[in-house]
């Protein structure tokens, strides 16, 4: 007979002293035994598949008691069934006649709940109980998965407010280590849905054979927890005076005066003021509508990040001391670079992952505004060629975003810069552009939302360690709905060189807006020439003008950047032509001319360029000069135009 067995003792804890939790699984054909361990008469079994899984958080000899204990309990307990799972509080036991180990499925489910019972004697609690348990388990299931290549983690969540208390809870998640990030968070997700939090029962667990999470509201794991959540209790109120009594009747009656005179004057200018406050607030509201961003807090409204949390559990709040030692107090030497935005600071967690840590400057006008759109988009979308968003920080005038950290900063570092520029060959380049226009058609067709980006350049396509594109910062997007077609906008922000015509000078914005700049960013790659500040080159001030005039005079190869003009056979030649052919017609100067990200992505896929339409005159083409100035046919902007310069991270 053979036997298959997987010890996975990557994870511990002590050995619970009561009985396991065992489940049977009776009228099958019979399962031999184990090392002496499995349960007997199994003859008529051809194979046998187990797996035990310890906790993560005690040592090695705890691991092998536990496992060790819960073999002899299967083989007393189970002798003739073909399929057992024991549950030990410090590790978990399961084998079948089946070969259960080729998939990730989460057989074996034993689940344990606590007596029902009401996390406060407020009722105004159970709901919020709810809400931050669920927020705590989602958070938990999420480090294990993508946090921790252990794919082990434990968290706390402080206790609520003082007008619905909550006691704080403490959770434990953990998968299996040879699982990817993506089916643990799948297997944790369906267990965690599946947890009983209705009518505030406190303590729950559920184990399987792939995955398990447990809450407590006592720190029931050893250590202190991987991610900690909400906000910590405050200090304990200073001892009690111990001076003397001694003249203090005197003292009393002086204060006394003190109070009758001075509380009568402080609640007229408290008077004063509120009156004043509400007539400098209704003055301000007409003014506030018309320019949101210039007024706003730096977050008005923290639990809303709770409740993405909780429903999108792609995302996790951060506790600041966390950041502040994964990026050794916000070091010169970890910071990667500088935007509108504020600082990005490289950070590493206590378990080994990488980060990218986004801080708001202190005089961002618009960062609030920023701030909650990206989060509120990009904790909904999942897609490879899209940065990870791990999670956030507020505490007072702090607001951090926490991304994956990108190995290889941005496009911009390297088709810019003439040294680095030889690391992307056109296969990488190819590459990228495949990428970046992937991404563009997720975000405008794929995804469950239809989102216009606003702001794609360069400098926002970030590279992974294998130069794998994912575009990032989506402060500026706009949602739309299913059925619309375009928006219009009074404030215009964007980047120089990227903004269609349309969107420059009327605010107009659709999906075209975006294959603009993606055309503007694919004839960036090709020639390695910024379109924003790009040098003349002979009647030509942009690289739109440039570009079309060598394409139209058969001088495309002019066009190349020098480590790709330099090498390249005849069918990179090929692809390179319809790669510049693909670009000018996204830069089109009539939006309806220009194709979507659907057609994109199928020329792109295409052998040959017999069947591409060939592309009408580019935006910006009459860009001419003018008395040592530049001067342009297109119509000045009617709206307020922000706009930044591309700069490397």
């Amino acid at each position: 007979m053979a036997v298959v067995v997987v010890a996975v003792a990557v994870v511990l804890l002590s050995v619970s002293a009561s009985p396991p939790a065992v489940a049977h699984v009776p009228g099958q054909p019979r399962a031999e035994a184990v090392s002496a361990a499995l349960p007997r008469n199994a003859s008529s079994s051809p194979a046998l598949f187990a797996l035990t899984l310890c906790r993560g958080d005690a040592d090695a000899a705890g691991c092998l008691d536990c496992v060790t204990d819960a073999f002899r309990h299967a083989r007393g307990s189970c002798p003739l069934d073909k399929e057992v799972a024991v549950l030990y509080d410090a590790c978990f036991l399961y084998f079948s006649g089946q070969d259960f180990l080729a998939t990730t499925t989460n057989v074996g489910q034993i689940s344990l709940y606590n007596t029902p019972q009401n996390a406060s004697a407020d009722p105004r609690a159970d709901a919020l109980f709810t809400a931050r348990v669920r927020a705590l388990l989602n958070g938990t299931a999420r480090w294990a998965a993508y946090g921790s290549t252990r794919r082990f983690a434990t968290a706390r969540i402080w206790n609520g407010s003082v007008a619905a208390p909550v006691p704080t809870m403490y959770a434990l998640a953990q998968c299996t280590p040879d699982l990817s990030p993506a089916d643990c968070w799948g297997c944790l997700e369906d267990l965690v849905g599946k947890a009983p939090l209705a009518g505030g029962t406190i303590g729950a667990r559920t184990a399987g054979v792939r995955c398990s999470y447990r809450y407590e509201n006592y720190a029931f794991f050893r250590g202190v927890p991987m991610l900690n959540m909400g906000t910590p209790p405050p200090p304990p109120p200073p001892p009690p005076s111990t001076q003397p009594t001694a003249g203090r009747r005197s003292g009393k009656r002086k204060k006394q005066w003190i109070v009758y005179i001075i509380v009568p004057i402080v609640g007229i200018f408290l008077c004063i003021f509120c009156f004043g406050w509400i007539r400098y607030l209704r003055k301000g509201r007409l003014k506030l509508q018309e320019q949101p961003m210039a007024n706003l807090t730096r977050v008005d409204d923290v639990s809303s990040l709770w409740t993405i949390q909780d429903t999108d559990s792609e995302f996790t709040m951060f506790d600041f001391r966390q950041i502040l030692e994964s990026t050794d107090n916000f070091c010169n030497e970890n910071k990667l670079g500088q935007g509108g935005f504020g600082a990005v600071y490289k950070g590493q967690l206590p378990n080994g992952l990488e980060i990218a840590v986004k801080r708001l400057a202190s005089q961002s006008g618009q960062g609030s505004v920023e701030f909650k759109n990206e989060i509120h988009l990009i904790a909904k979308l999942q897609h490879t060629n899209l940065v990870r968003l791990l999670g956030c920080c507020v505490q007072g005038e702090e607001l951090i975003l926490i991304y994956q950290y990108m190995q290889n900063k941005s496009l911009d570092f390297f088709i810019f810069d003439l040294t680095r520029a030889r690391l992307l060959n056109w296969a990488k380049r190819l590459n990228i552009i495949e990428g970046i226009a992937q991404g563009l058609l997720y975000l405008h067709k794929l995804s469950r939302l239809r989102i216009i980006h606003r702001d794609l350049k360069a400098s926002n396509i970030l590279l992974d360690s294998d130069m794998n594109p994912k575009i990032s910062d989506f402060g500026l997007a706009k949602v739309f709905s299913s059925n619309a077609i375009q928006g219009n906008t009074n404030r215009v922000v964007g980047t120089y060189g990227y903004m269609a015509p349309e969107y420059a000078s009327d605010g107009v914005f659709s999906v075209k807006t975006d294959v603009f700049s993606f055309g503007v960013l694919l004839l960036e790659i090709i020639s390695g020439k910024r379109n924003a500040g790009f040098h003349q080159q002979g009647d030509f001030f942009n690289l739109l003008g440039y570009a079309w005039k060598l394409w139209k005079e058969g001088r495309w190869f002019e066009l190349l950047d020098k480590s790709l003009a330099d090498h390249h056979d005849q069918d990179q030649a090929l692809e390179i032509l319809k790669c510049i052919n693909i670009a000018l017609m996204c830069v089109q100067e009539n939006g309806a001319d220009r194709p979507t990200m659907s057609d994109v992505v199928a020329m792109l896929s295409m052998e040959t360029m017999s069947s591409l339409p060939c592309p009408k005159q580019p935006a910006y083409f009459n860009l001419s000069s003018a008395d040592g100035e530049l001067s342009t046919t297109a119509p000045s902007s009617v709206n307020v135009v922000s706009v930044c310069i591309s700069e490397g991270r």
